[in-house]
Order: structure tokens, then sequence, then C-alpha cells
């Protein structure tokens, strides 16, 4: 019985050290992910806000690429906008997190909100600042494609 135990005890442990090497950490904001947030993150979603069509997609450089058209545009016409080398920003340890762009001193985040506090808040939210950091847009989006 003592041997069970013991060798239960001993399964345990190894597992939890093979599921903390598997945590990422981010050393440029000196944070740790969990796991279960990075599972989430598809690696392409379309969103529709009351203006746009959004996607985002990921590269294989790690880097977003950003592509928006007009709400009622299809989006296998050529984009109105495309910018490249997006960041994927972790926003807490609740699952949230926000896709960052820059295009002529614009700031482009596309927020993913998982944790919020109403079950009415859409699943993503376009904000747009301009150079001098005043925000020009605020949208909420819901998914089209995942």
């Amino acid at each position: 019985m003592i041997k069970s135990i013991l060798l239960g005890i001993f399964c345990l442990t190894q597992i939890s050290f093979i599921s903390a090497k598997d945590i990422p950490h981010d050393s440029k904001n000196n944070t740790t992910v969990s796991r279960s947030a990075f599972q989430k993150i598809p690696k392409t979603v379309i969103i529709k806000t009351k203006k746009f069509k959004i996607r985002i997609d990921k590269q294989p450089n790690g880097k977003y690429l950003y592509q928006s058209w007009n709400a009622n545009a299809k989006i296998t016409t050529k984009p109105g906008m495309i910018i490249s080398d997006g960041e994927l920003i972790p926003d807490g340890s609740g699952g949230n997190y926000y896709f960052s762009f820059s295009n002529k001193g614009y700031s482009y985040q596309v927020w993913r909100n998982y944790l919020t506090d109403s079950a009415q808040k859409a699943p993503y939210t376009l904000t747009v600042n301009d150079p001098s950091g005043n925000e020009v847009l605020r949208e909420d989006g819901q998914v089209v494609k995942n």
C-alpha cells in the first residue's frame, strides 16, 4: 500500500515538472502567461464592426497581419488597409489580450474580451488612436470566422 502511494506521489511530481516547463515566459514584459491563454488565440480571426471587416492572421515569423475592408465589402476583394508586424499583447492573467498595430503614426488595437462585467459585451473591440494618442474610433466587433 505504501509503495502504491509513493509511486502515485512520484508520478504527480513528474507531471507537475512537465507542466511547469510548458508555461511560456514573455521576456519583453517579464511576465508569465498561462498556457490556456495561448490555446485560445486563433491563428486567423475575422471580425465585423459597424464600419469594418477585419482579418488578423498570425505570420510564420510570429508577428500578426492586419487587413481591413469596408463592412459591406467582400473579404475576397483587395483590402482597404494592410498593416504587418503586429504584436500580441497579453492583458492580465484571465486570458484577455490585444493585437497591436502601427500605421503612419496611428495605433490600432484589437482587444479580445474574455473577462467582462457584462454578458452583453462583444468578444472583440477595435480602438484607433491618432499620433497624439487621442482615441478616434472605438467599435465593438463580432466574430465572422474563427
